[in-house]
């Protein structure tokens, strides 16, 4: 027996729950590219480091390690925050605990990137540059990438303070932005362990 076509403009069938939202799922997506792209980066930076006669080279500046791992404490505690306002947002969506804890997770993202940009015009100073040497060049291919995600993620926490107070975000979008917020904060501690500390 043959089965009948809905017809063209009839409503749908609803989906079944998968328990992620549209936007959470791209996102998903989006990170494990991401991934994906900075193991390729990482797999190259430890090749070469691997067979150069030394690493870093001589007559290179040594990387910021103390006050970048500084600065990591304060990524960290971003990644902290985001989490305790998605917590207080889905438990009272206009409340001033939301707005404070996303604020505060936006500032301590801008202050993350702030310092980085300012230690990268100390390194520039220093005669370090992408043509100085592999180094030099891996140090701002790998951890400029991480900038410009860290950088991303801080405009999209921008646009979720703006929703929050507009009073149209969507847990959906919340969501969304935490898990790319996670991902900056997570890959941040490899990153620093192989490029500042090798």
């Amino acid at each position: 027996m043959k089965t009948m076509e809905p017809a063209y403009g009839a409503p749908e069938a609803p989906r079944p729950a998968t328990g992620l939202s549209n936007s959470a799922l791209g996102m998903l997506a989006f990170i494990a590219t991401e991934l994906m792209f900075f193991a390729a980066l990482v797999s190259a930076y430890l090749v070469i480091s691997s067979t150069a006669e030394a690493w870093p080279p001589e007559g290179q500046p040594r990387l910021p390690i103390e006050i970048s791992a500084l600065n990591s404490l304060i990524l960290f505690a971003s990644g902290w925050m985001i989490f305790k306002a998605f917590r207080s947002f889905k438990a009272d969506p206009a409340s001033e605990t939301t707005r404070k804890e996303v604020g505060l997770t936006l500032w301590l993202g801008t202050v993350f990137v702030g310092i980085q940009g300012v230690e990268w015009i100390r390194l520039l100073s220093f005669g370090m540059t992408m043509t100085s040497s592999q180094y030099g060049a891996f140090f701002y291919l790998i951890i400029g990438t991480h900038a410009l995600h860290a950088i991303g993620a801080v405009l999209a926490l921008w646009r979720l303070v703006r929703k929050l107070d507009a009073g149209t975000l969507k847990e959906e979008s919340f969501h969304a932005v935490q898990m790319f917020w996670y991902f900056v904060v997570g890959i941040w501690p490899i990153l620093y362990v192989l490029v500042y500390l090798s």
